[in-house]
């Protein structure tokens, strides 16, 4: 009797045991995208092209719409299908909505507390609120109507000064942006022959920014390095930025030197100006912590608005001008919509562009083929998670490959055309407010631009202007060049360069 006792009860504590270790067993995760095979501590670094957004879209085509790449020991992760992107951009997008910015950026940026790199958090959400709500508010833009009506008058009069003669449109767009953000934002505290000066400081400090980030740093690469500064990019970009923070630093006590002198008059005046900045100094002497607003937070905000507002607007309306000089005949369509919303005996005016529909058209068409952030800014999970069946670790670099997935044929029929009709007929759906994950020009969710009011109303309007007042043609000795160069913005290698010839009825109306 005791023999079948002890067999029974060994034979329970048994299957016990196995019911015990099958329900405990830990969850196995699925494995890592798949990807292309690196070397030992470098990774794939070596065998990168310098278009990365090119570089990306081929590998995919091997391993597939999510696929991991190593860098030195960091891990990213590239994504280039409309779902995949849904479910970061979207499902999980709480997870993802942080940043992990390059060194050289945190550094230039204070400390990396800017809307772009600054992490998810209390001081994230505020800034934005105060970008979203107060700045790019449809109150606030059309509060400094007056201002930019005021550059693109004077961008007019300069290219009719240039008829007949080749000009660099990317380059005249970009000063013209640069002085229309810098009148928004700053109004009448400079006078002009001072904001073309500080205006030439700002390009070209801008211009070396961009060349800091861009360029491949080891300290990011290998964290451990990051100390010795081995190329010294975090030296320079201190020195940068340090010149970008007094000249904001000047023109903001320049401003409140003039409230100062002015006296009770002063807050009549104050309360006149319509520009970024009093909004910004207003904001920052209110009560209450939701709306407190300390002095560098302030200047983040008017660095990232300076660097949106110029450089991504310009590219965009140059891929626009050069996509119509290759199809003369859009270009003719587009004009003809202008001649008969606008008409010959006047100028454009914003009130006009709401009507425009295929030059909106166009514009969308020319942001699918030539996406001013083809990769956009990197994703960062704040915790392990699933995506596409695979696992992607706490910290991995995420990026979306929208220039890919823009030129899909299995997502656009001829993806490759340049084709304004086909936002025409279902042009609803394809928005800049990220909801189409076929269509991202500018991102989706939380951390998409914050800034796609000003530069979707201020692109629209100086590409209205110059196409409706202008004729324009390549040079004869001219050969229009496509070819992309890969960088914070996607911008054409060659500088698009064309001959204005007078198109309105009335020379007066260019002066």
């Amino acid at each position: 009797m005791s023999w079948w006792y002890n067999a029974l009860l060994i034979a329970v504590l048994v299957v016990s045991w196995w019911v015990f270790k099958r329900w405990n067993k830990p969850a196995v995760r699925p494995p890592l995208p798949p990807g292309p095979r690196g070397l030992p501590l470098i990774g794939n670094l070596p065998f990168l092209e310098a278009d990365l957004h090119r570089c990306f879209a081929k590998l995919s085509q091997i391993y597939g719409p999510i696929m991991k790449i190593q860098l030195g020991p960091k891990l990213c992760v590239v994504l280039t299908s409309p779902p995949l992107a849904k479910q970061i951009l979207k499902d999980q997008d709480s997870i993802f909505a942080n940043r992990d910015p390059p060194l050289v950026a945190a550094t230039m940026t204070y400390g990396g507390i800017d809307i772009v790199w600054s992490p998810q958090g209390p001081q994230w959400r505020m800034m934005r609120k105060v970008f979203s709500h107060e700045i790019m508010s449809n109150e606030s833009l059309q509060a400094c109507y007056s201002l930019r009506r005021q550059e693109v008058q004077k961008m007019l009069k300069k290219v009719y000064s240039k008829i007949g003669k080749p000009i660099n449109i990317g380059e005249v767009v970009f000063l013209t942006m640069l002085y229309l953000v810098m009148s928004m934002l700053w109004g009448d505290t400079l006078q002009r022959d001072e904001m073309i000066r500080i205006g030439g400081e700002i390009r070209k400090v801008m211009r070396e920014m961009i060349g800091l980030v861009m360029k491949p740093n080891i300290s990011d690469f290998f964290p451990i390095l990051a100390s010795l500064d081995l190329q010294g990019i975090e030296r320079k970009g201190k020195k940068v930025s340090s010149r970008l923070d007094q000249i904001i630093d000047s023109v903001i006590n320049q401003r409140l030197q003039m409230d100062k002198e002015e006296g009770d008059q002063g807050a009549y005046e104050k309360k006149e100006r319509k520009d970024f900045l009093q909004f910004l100094l207003d904001l920052k002497e209110r009560d209450g912590e939701e709306s407190f607003l300390t002095k560098i937070q302030l200047k983040a905000l008017l660095q990232d608005i300076i660097g949106a507002g110029t450089d991504t607007t310009s590219v965009i309306v140059e891929w626009a001008m050069a996509e119509m000089m290759q199809c003369p005949e859009i270009m003719r369509k587009t004009q003809e919509e202008l001649k008969q919303v606008v008409g010959l005996d006047n100028i454009v005016e914003e009130s006009h562009l709401p009507k425009l529909s295929y030059l909106n058209a166009l514009v969308k068409e020319s942001l699918r083929l030539h996406p001013p952030l083809p990769l956009m800014v990197s994703h960062c999970p704040s915790q392990s998670c699933i995506v596409g069946g695979y696992t992607i670790p706490k910290g991995t670099n995420v990026f979306v490959n929208v220039w890919a997935m823009h030129r899909d044929p299995n997502e656009w029929e001829n993806p490759l055309t340049f084709s304004p009709e086909r936002f025409l007929s279902d042009g609803n759906n394809y928005d800049y407010k990220g909801n189409n994950f076929n269509y991202l020009p500018f991102g989706s969710g939380r951390r998409m631009c914050a800034g796609i009011p000003l530069v979707e109303k201020m692109s629209v309007y100086v590409l209205a202007s110059l196409l409706h007042s202008f004729k324009w043609q390549l040079p004869d000795d001219v050969k229009l060049d496509l070819s992309e160069e890969f960088g914070i913005v996607l911008k054409k290698t060659t500088p698009l360069v064309i001959t204005p010839t007078p198109r309105l009825s009335n020379v007066k109306l260019y002066s």
